[in-house]
């Protein structure tokens, strides 16, 4: 199992689509359930609005949110925090990459 370098698959992807953002993500399950986004932003307690500029990159989201959205939506809030912090991070132009562990 690898889990420092990016699998074939991942690095696949990334080529066709792009590297994964929060907004993305939450794009693509919103998509996959066939939902609204008015729909959706109900489900997340959001404006559609909110929800179509956080789809968009216009808008990021806190770790706090992020985290709160994962239990919602039944995921890992350890994915969703990460996203939510790599998009930060991403935003500001720097060339880390976040990493995160249940403390």
């Amino acid at each position: 199992m690898r889990t420092k370098k990016k699998s074939d698959a991942m690095k696949f992807l990334e080529g066709l689509v792009g590297v994964l953002t929060f907004g993305g993500l939450i794009e693509a399950m919103r998509q996959a359930e066939e939902m609204s986004q008015v729909e959706f932003a109900k489900k997340l307690g959001i404006s559609k609005q909110h929800l179509c500029d956080i789809e968009k990159g216009r808008k990021f989201v806190s770790p706090e949110r992020a985290a709160k959205f994962a239990r919602i939506l039944g995921h890992s809030e350890r994915s969703f925090v990460a996203l939510a912090l790599q998009d930060i991070i991403n935003q500001g132009g720097l060339k880390l990459k976040v990493n995160v562990e249940a403390a």
